[in-house]
């Protein structure tokens, strides 16, 4: 799994637990929905810190909370 399939999957797996669409999650967050498209899609390989920590505050999450998952903390950069 690349960075961009990780953040993928913690959003996609969020907003499915909780049954959020992208749009609301794109209306919560301030994130254009065009934004929220495209890291879903894995246009965006490397989504900003600003745009994760946004999409974290509308999840009622810290930056660190949304970071904290099993995929991601096995994640790494060297590979």
């Amino acid at each position: 799994m690349t960075y961009a399939e990780t953040i993928v999957f913690r959003i996609k797996t969020i907003c499915n637990a909780r049954g959020l669409s992208y749009y609301k999650l794109s209306e919560m967050s301030g994130v254009n929905l065009s934004t929220i498209d495209n890291i879903i899609r894995g246009e965006t390989k490397n989504p900003r810190i600003m745009t994760l920590h946004k999409i974290a505050i509308a999840l009622n999450m810290t930056l660190s909370e949304f970071l904290d998952f099993k995929e991601f903390n096995e994640f790494s950069f060297e590979d």
